[in-house]
Formats: C-alpha cells, structure tokens, sequence
C-alpha cells in the first residue's frame, strides 16, 4: 500500500468523473432531470432562509442605514465564489461539489476534510433550519388561532421539552419527497421559492409607505468601515446555500451550461431582493429601533400598517422559506455522502439508487434519521454557527481548485472562465479567509477537531478502501503525472 502521504495526493482525473456520471455519453446513475428553472430554485431555496427575516436586528446596530454596503460587500463576496463555482461546475459537473473539485485538484486527503465540512454544513443547517421551522409554526398559530403546541413537544431536553415534534415533522415531509424522486423534489421547490420571493416582494412594497429619509441620516455610524465590515461578516452568512447548485452536478439537464447560469441567476436575484429589503427597512424605521427586535420585518410591517396581520403573513412566508432551506440542505448533504460513497470514502450503501425512481433511498433514509435525532434532542444554536466555518473552507478550496485545474488542465473543457484570471479567485480566498477571521476563536478550534477527525476516519477507513488504490498508476497516467 502506498504511504499515508501518497495517498492524501492521489487526484481524481477529470475524464474519470466523466465516465462515472455519463457526462457526455448520457448515462450515470442519478437521473438527469433538473432544468434551468429548477436549479435556480435550488440555488435561491437553499440561501433565502430564515436569515434575512431577522438578520438586520442583529446587523443595522454595528453599520446602520449603512447595513446596504455591508449587503453588497456580502455579495460581492459571495459573488467572487459563485464565479469559481461556475467555472468547476461547468467544467466538472458532478454530484459531490466542492468534496469532487478537491479530489481532482487538490487530492484524496484534502477531499476527505472538504467532504466532512460539506456535511457539517448541509447535515446541522437542516438540523438547526428545522428547529427554526418549529417556532415559526408556533407564532403562526398562535397569530392565527390562539393556540401553540405544548412546550414539552416543541423544545429539545435542555430546553426544556421532551422532544421537538414539528422539527421531525419537518425533516420526514423533506425525506418523502426525496425518495419520490429528484424531479418532484425540484418542483416542489420551486413553488415554495415562488412563495417565499412573494413574501419578500410583498415586504418591499408595503414597507416601503413607511419610507422617511430622515431615518438614513446619519447614514454611518461612528463605528465607521469597522462597523460595515463587521455586518457584512454577520450577513455573508445569508448568502450561503449557492453551492447546493453545484451539488446537483449529476442531475442537471446541459450542465455544462445550466449550471454556471443558473448559480449566476441565484445570486443576482438573491442580491436583489436582499438589499431591497434592506433599504425598505432602514428606511421605515430609525437605527436604534433594530437593537433587540426579534420579530423582524414582522414587527416594521406592523409599524407601518399599524397591524398584527402582517406578523401571520411573515410567519407563513418563514414557514414556506424553512421548508425550502431544509429541503435543498438534506437533498445537498445526501448527494455528497453519494459521491462519496462512489469514491469508497465512506460505506457502499450511500451509493444505492431505487431502480424505478433513481434516488439513493437508503442514503436519504440514515440521513434523516440523524438530522432527526439533532433536530428533535439537541439544541444546536452553536453548532449553526460551525456550518459556516465550514462552508467558507469548501468556498476557499472552489477557489484554489480554479487555479491548480487551470494549470493543471488548461485544455479541459470550460463552459465558463471566470473573468480577471487569477485576480476573481485570489480575491474570493481573500474575502473567504478575512470573514473566517471574524468568527470567535472557540469555533475554529472546534473546527480544527472536526477536520481532524475527518482526517483520522480517512487513515482508518478511507484510504483503504479508496476506489483509486488499485488502480493508481493508470489514474496517474490520465492525470498527466510521473
């Protein structure tokens, strides 16, 4: 066997991933069945959640009516990272997203750990998005009906409950639709997007009568750029979700070109809608009235109306918009456990697909049970704040695996070339690493022990078992090394 090092570089050529997924002779075991319209809905599903109904209480305190720069310095951001996604994904169109970029360019060791933030990030956002679901249920009827369900059925252990019903509830509704397939999955979504960016549009129009200039004076704060730039770390994190495009690799019609267009639609709307909510807001209310408002939009909309309707209408909208995040995270996180599997990183039965439906039924059923059990016991607020770690190092490997594959491959077929070659991805490692920065330290410890197990669970199992052991030397040949 070869050294524990030789096999951490082992790369996985491109022209291999091609045959594995059919890519140009039709074949591959997952269905393609995904158009452009539904990965748009996967991309914008997966990133308007919860976040932008209440992340300006949390953000317009630090940058005030200035919170729009932090909303573009977010975007851009994000923007330089959805660039380098679309070029791997149009050039390597597969399942595993960002874990499959690493094994190509960066190596089997490196792919393990990406792989392991790629579940921390889809497994606990599921868990974390499906306990928010349960509070939502529980304002909307309590707005509506005068009613709310018992704590002890609504609220983890140590929180002072049995279990968390409506989370579980949640999570098998996702895992139905799931095992029926990918294409009714899509469809499904795409109506609850419709929804969720109605809500959202609503909000900007109502709002937006209560518009007074006055409360934009002054538009910055004492707080200044550190200020702005401290929102924009807090508000980043509403656009992460994009990647679950890239993880829909396999199913997606014409990938090479639905792919990087539909993540470039997903963040053109996505930034849109999110700074026009943003100004609606800062608008309608002055600054100090976001520090400590939980409820959010809800509670600007009843300012304007002067009206309790509006929190019902925002808790529908938070309901339909959860279930949405949940749905696109569970179908994210049993994708790349597919790819995985493929690879032999983690156990054969990840790669088994119902041969009627084509979905990886087992896959999603142990991947429901675990988010089930995380989502109804565990109160999981610290643990949210652990996804976005490890979505910014799977951003910051997408942008390396652009330049290593640019050179490494240059003649490999791009169905889109990121623009200001090698500026936009040293600019987007730049902005990944400057907002890791501002994450409190006990999370990139946590972290560092995350990777590092994932590092172990590759030396005890993964590298044995890796599909590219017995066959090393011809890969070699395929990848173009000695």
């Amino acid at each position: 066997m070869a050294s524990f090092m030789e096999s951490a570089r082992r790369r996985k050529p491109v022209e291999s991933i091609a045959a594995e997924t059919g890519l140009d002779s039709g074949g591959g075991d997952l269905s393609r069945s995904i158009g452009l319209i539904g990965l748009v809905s996967i991309g914008v599903g997966g990133t308007i959640g919860t976040g932008i109904f209440f992340i300006l209480s949390e953000a317009v305190p630090h940058a005030g009516p200035a919170v729009i720069v932090s909303f573009l310095i977010a975007a851009v951001v994000a923007g330089l990272t959805a660039l380098c996604y679309a070029e791997l994904a149009g050039a390597v169109p597969v399942s595993g997203s960002s874990y499959s970029y690493a094994y190509t360019t960066l190596g089997e060791g490196v792919a393990v750990g990406v792989g392991a933030c790629l579940l921390l990030e889809w497994g606990v956002a599921a868990a974390a998005t499906s306990v928010g679901w349960s509070q939502y249920v529980n304002r909307f009827l309590l707005n509506a009906f005068d009613f709310t369900l018992p704590a002890q059925l609504s609220n983890a252990p140590e929180e002072g409950g049995w279990v968390n019903l409506p989370a579980i509830v949640l999570i098998i509704m996702c895992t139905l639709l799931l095992i029926r397939g990918v294409s009714e999955s899509a469809r499904v979504n795409a109506a609850m997007v419709g929804i969720k960016l109605l809500v959202l549009i609503g909000f900007v129009v109502i709002g937006s009568q209560g518009f007074d200039a006055d409360n934009m004076k002054p538009f910055f704060l004492d707080t200044g750029i550190g200020g702005i730039g401290l929102a924009a770390s807090i508000i980043f994190f509403t656009f992460v979700g994009l990647d679950g495009v890239a993880a829909a690799g396999e199913e997606a019609k014409n990938p090479r070109r639905n792919l990087p267009l539909a993540l470039m639609i997903s963040l053109l709307l996505v930034t849109v809608m999110y700074v026009a909510v943003a100004l609606v807001a800062v608008g309608a209310q002055p600054t100090g009235d976001f520090e400590n408002q939980k409820a959010g939009l809800s509670d600007i909309l009843e300012k304007v109306v002067g009206s309790s309707w509006p929190g019902t209408a925002l808790a529908v909208g938070a309901i339909i918009s959860i279930f949405s995040v949940t749905l696109v995270s569970m179908y994210g996180q049993t994708r790349i456990l597919f790819a995985m599997s493929r690879d032999g990183m983690v156990s054969p039965v990840f790669h088994k697909v119902n041969p009627r439906t084509l979905a990886p039924v087992q896959n999603t059923l142990i991947v429901a049970v675990v988010i089930a059990i995380l989502a109804g016991f565990i109160p999981i607020n610290f643990l949210a704040e652990m996804t976005s770690v490890g979505t910014l190092a799977a951003f910051v490997t997408v942008s390396i695996g652009v330049i290593i594959l640019r050179r490494r491959a240059p003649e490999l077929r791009r169905s889109f070339k990121v623009p200001l070659y090698p500026l936009t991805p040293i600019l987007s490692i730049a902005g990944a690493l400057w907002i890791i920065s501002q994450l409190r330290p006990i999370t990139l410890y946590v972290f560092i022990g995350w990777v590092a197990l994932a590092l172990v669970w590759y030396a005890l199992y993964a590298r044995g078992h890796s599909k590219l052991a017995d066959h090393a030397p011809s890969l070699r040949e395929l990848d173009g090394r000695p």
